[in-house]
């Protein structure tokens, strides 16, 4: 188990523990997509000073992919927390933390497509239609699974590649989160374009997201777990939820999309979704 330990000395207090909490690098440097995530995290840690004691936390040495990352926290090497979509195989070999960190909001996906292929898009209303398209994956993304499972295509690059590669028509769909989506759009745009965003579907399938621990870091599940459960009890994990998340929401435009819904073959038994509180759901109508 990754742990720090320090001495806070004073005539009037004792030796405290400091729990060091080391989570993933971005893949790419500056990348924003896990921004919200990273501070939900900070504020987990922080309303459970009073009870776990003082905190350190700082990202990882390596610059990966969640894969790596996984594989790294199964043999306590470089980091002690990752984030992550949920299956079963991850639920038996970590301690899930069961709190969708952005409401299951992932499982929304709109489509970045080639512009020659956004006519194409209009006619498409079932899984069936869906399937005539390719989409494209990050490698090592559980997503991949996901699609394959229910027949459709995929090609698998890594992140960065991807929007030059739909650029070139190298596949013909790239599903990003509600998000994500507008902000790599502005960003990715410029140097490929051709490239514009879906207005007719909306993809979802449920897709919680969580913060995993290793199976012998009993102490640091404990305290993320009570802290997301203070913060989703004072309001402070939704206020996280809408700061990052508000805008695009608003600009999804839900009522004029035909949603298509794709079954999660690797969604958990345990995963809480009668908890209505813990979920976003839109208003299509």
């Amino acid at each position: 188990m990754l742990c720090l330990f320090a001495c806070y000395w004073s005539p009037h207090s004792q030796a405290k523990e400091v729990t060091l909490v080391i989570h993933p690098a971005d893949e790419e440097k500056g990348d924003p997509r896990f921004n919200d995530v990273k501070e939900i995290l900070r504020m987990a840690l922080e309303k459970t000073v009073a009870e776990f004691g003082p905190y350190e936390l700082r990202a990882s040495k390596q610059h990966t992919n969640g894969l790596r990352y996984l594989n790294n926290l199964a043999n306590d090497h470089d980091l002690n927390v990752v984030w992550s979509s949920t299956t079963e195989e991850k639920e038996q070999n970590y301690l899930a933390i069961r709190i969708p960190l952005r409401k299951g909001l992932l499982g929304y996906r709109i489509l970045l497509v080639h512009k020659e292929k956004q006519a194409l898009l209009k006619n498409v209303r079932t899984l069936a239609d869906l399937k005539k398209f390719s989409v494209g994956q990050g490698v090592g993304w559980d997503d991949v699974k996901l699609y394959e499972a229910n027949g459709i295509s995929v090609v698998e690059a890594k992140y960065s590649n991807l929007f030059r590669m739909l650029h070139y028509q190298r596949f013909d769909l790239f599903p990003r989160g509600i998000n994500e989506i507008f902000t790599e759009f502005e960003k990715e745009s410029a140097q490929n374009p051709d490239m514009v965003i879906d207005e007719n579907i909306l993809i979802h399938y449920p897709w919680p997201y969580y913060f995993f621990v290793s199976k012998n870091n009993q102490a640091l599940h404990k305290r993320l777990e009570s802290g997301l459960k203070k913060m989703l009890k004072d309001g402070s994990f939704d206020a996280i939820f809408w700061k990052y998340n508000g805008k695009a929401i608003e600009a999804v435009n839900f009522k004029n999309r035909r949603i298509i819904e794709i079954q999660n073959y690797l969604l958990p038994k345990a995963t809480p979704l009668h908890h209505s509180s813990l979920w976003f759901r839109p208003k299509m109508k």
